[in-house]
């Protein structure tokens, strides 16, 4: 069906027609009713199928044969094969909604997974930047520019994510090293502003349009996860990185392929997130900071919002969690800078 993740129709072959129809039609009610993304919508699916054939294994020949036992079955398998707690939440949250939505659409006579209690997942307090780190890791790209010539006469080293080292310009013969306007730096400089700035997902990043910019009031227009949309601010640093990257930096990449992007690729396409990802790693590893992703820099912006007195709830907001209970983690982070201003400031500590 349309909404349909491509890929999808290839997993279940093996499953019984009505299995396989009631696959297609709930990947189908995800993606149009649910409006989730196409990557949401392959999990739940990919958890599905590993349960419909985990079913027809036990001997179920038919949709409303499946029940508690065989779901506890398929998560006990799961267990054994060695899949994280969080994996195995995950699946158990698939089941659920699939067996709702069976249910409701008269598959199952009966919510047959609503009494599945999933594992609770071990969250693992994310790894941050201090504040310095961060300021460094944003300086990163004008160091990398103001990098002197390589005194044996080689190709100098291109900067993170700029590709071929046969592209960089060579510093030999007198020629000038890639400067701060080379439009590589310029669009590594804005992305790194604007994920920790704005503490945006790194494909909220790249889904951003030029139209999404709102100078004026300095925010940014993303969509986030399940279609839902939010206005986020950023900071001066940002804007000056967007002014450098819209006027000097974008119109020299922009090509056929560019559209409506605010980041472009190498070649002019709208940047790709794995390329993004390496940008960051490689900047991080260059400034001597522990291995760094964008969403570690997101994990950065939240704490340091929150160390610096931001509201949880205004947090919550910036970071587009649809439950408090994402961003409360953040609280832990700082915990021990918590301690310490204690021990400092309070006469009984």
């Amino acid at each position: 069906m349309s909404g349909q993740p491509r890929g999808t129709r290839l997993t279940h072959e093996g499953l019984p027609p009505v299995m396989r129809e009631a696959v297609d039609d709930f990947a189908d009610h995800l993606a149009r009713v649910r409006n989730r993304s196409a990557h949401t919508v392959r999990a739940y699916v990919t958890d599905l199928v590993s349960l419909l054939d985990h079913a027809v294994r036990m001997g179920c020949a038919d949709l409303a044969e499946l029940d508690l036992t065989v779901l506890r079955s398929w998560l006990a398998k799961q267990r054994t094969m060695g899949a994280a707690r969080t994996s195995l939440a995950r699946r158990a949250a698939s089941a659920r909604t699939f067996s709702a939505w069976a249910h409701r659409s008269g598959l199952l006579s009966a919510d047959v997974a609503a009494p599945l209690a999933s594992p609770k997942a071990h969250r693992e307090l994310p790894t941050v930047l201090r504040a310095d780190q961060a300021a460094a890791l944003m300086d990163a790209p004008a160091r990398t520019a103001a990098q002197p010539p390589d005194t044996a006469g080689a190709v100098a080293q291109p900067a993170p994510g700029t590709g071929n080292p046969a592209q960089a310009p060579n510093v030999a013969g007198g020629q000038s090293p890639a400067g701060e306007d080379e439009p590589g730096l310029l669009r590594d400089r804005v992305l790194l502003e604007l994920l920790y700035g704005t503490g945006i997902r790194i494909s909220e990043a790249c889904g951003l349009d030029v139209a999404d910019v709102d100078h004026g009031r300095r925010v940014v227009r993303v969509l986030g996860k399940g279609g839902r949309e939010r206005a986020v601010p950023y900071g001066v640093p940002a804007q000056r990185a967007l002014d450098a990257w819209l006027g000097r930096g974008r119109p020299a990449l922009a090509g056929a392929a560019s559209g409506s992007a605010l980041l472009l690729g190498a070649r002019g396409g709208r940047l790709n997130p794995t390329t993004a990802r390496r940008i960051v790693a490689g900047y991080a590893e260059r400034a001597g900071l522990p291995r760094t992703t964008p969403h570690g820099l997101r994990h950065s912006a939240a704490t340091h919002l929150l160390e610096g007195g931001a509201d949880l709830r205004a947090v919550q907001e910036l970071l587009g969690h649809s439950s408090l209970a994402s961003t409360q983690i953040y609280t832990h982070v700082s915990v021990e800078r918590l301690r310490a201003a204690y021990r400092q400031a309070h006469p009984r500590a």
